[in-house]
């Protein structure tokens, strides 16, 4: 198995941030696409904080450097390239934030981000894989989708949900750019959003999220293309009908509502059989629904996933 489950640790199990800042090794190997972080520029200013968790699920694989998981990020909100927003999300006003769950439920409400950091707060070190061929391990810390989903109770007829970034053209310089319809939106069928392994992180590495990887709260789903785990979520809709999905809506052709990680199933212009994790030089077989299959394959029994893809 390679996702483990430790319910005897303790809420001080969480992985220390120090094991991670490995900066001469991280510059030596650079980031997988020979960009170092030297230009990135200083760290984007945040709400900062040590958090308490308790380990529940693990990989067996060696955890991407920090300054690799902060500094190389996709987040079209501050810019399309990569050591983007590492310089501009400091621009992004974190608090206060609140989370609005709305639509096909029985409790809609609106929840702040100080009342999610008070619940039970788990780590999970998740592998990560974009859907451009590169992948990272990630210590994330969160709370499990399903218990804030209870929360609201949706309705027998909600079979799906819908996700939306904060839109703030003011502190998003990247929306001036129209690759995208703002906000950003993503989707999830409801069975999937109730599997143990989705998460809505609020940290990593023992930290409060830095803002260019989402703060103050996103969403993870480590069997889905890294796109599909959208970031500084504003709210979580229930609904009867499958929602629109942004990179679905820019390339219905390339990007599908599904995005589960499948080496068998190549993007239009480039194959997923392989990967490149983010510090390594080789490139390595792409697991089938990024190894979790044991996990979440019995979510798509009888689908055809060339078609559902």
């Amino acid at each position: 198995m390679l996702i483990r489950h430790t319910p005897d640790l303790t809420d001080n199990d969480v992985t220390p941030k120090e094991i991670y800042l490995r900066r001469r090794e991280i510059m030596a190997a650079g980031i997988g696409f020979g960009l170092g972080l030297a230009g990135a520029g200083a760290q984007a200013a945040q709400v900062t904080g040590k958090l308490n968790a308790k380990r529940t699920f693990w990989t067996n694989e060696t955890p991407t450097d920090l300054e690799a998981v902060t500094g190389y990020n996709n987040f079209y909100e501050f810019g399309t390239d990569k050591l983007e927003p590492v310089k501009y999300a400091s621009a992004l006003t974190t608090r206060p934030w609140t989370v609005k769950l709305d639509g096909d439920c029985a409790k809609p409400q609106t929840v702040d981000i100080e009342t999610l950091l008070k619940g039970a707060l788990e780590e999970r070190i998740y592998r990560l894989r974009c859907v451009e061929g590169w992948s990272m391990v990630i210590p994330w810390i969160g709370i499990p989708l399903a218990e804030v989903i209870k929360r609201a109770e949706p309705l027998s007829k909600a079979k799906y949900m819908a996700f939306e970034t904060a839109l703030r053209p003011k502190e998003m310089r990247g929306v001036s750019d129209r690759i995208l319809q703002w906000p950003y939106v993503e989707g999830l069928r409801m069975d999937e959003a109730m599997n143990p392994l989705a998460l809505l992180a609020v940290g990593l590495y023992g930290d409060l999220l830095p803002n260019q990887n989402g703060a103050p709260i996103r969403l993870v789903v480590p069997w889905k293309y890294g796109f599909k785990s959208i970031k500084s979520i504003v709210r979580i809709s229930f609904t009867t009908r499958e929602p629109p999905t942004s990179w679905n809506r820019y390339a219905p052709n390339e990007y599908g509502f599904y995005s589960n990680v499948n080496p068998q199933v190549d993007h239009p212009r480039w194959s997923q059989a392989t990967e490149r994790r983010i510090g390594e030089f080789k490139r390595r077989p792409t697991l089938m629904f990024n190894g979790y299959a044991d996990n979440v394959a019995h979510l798509y029994a009888g689908m055809d996933l060339k078609k559902y893809y």
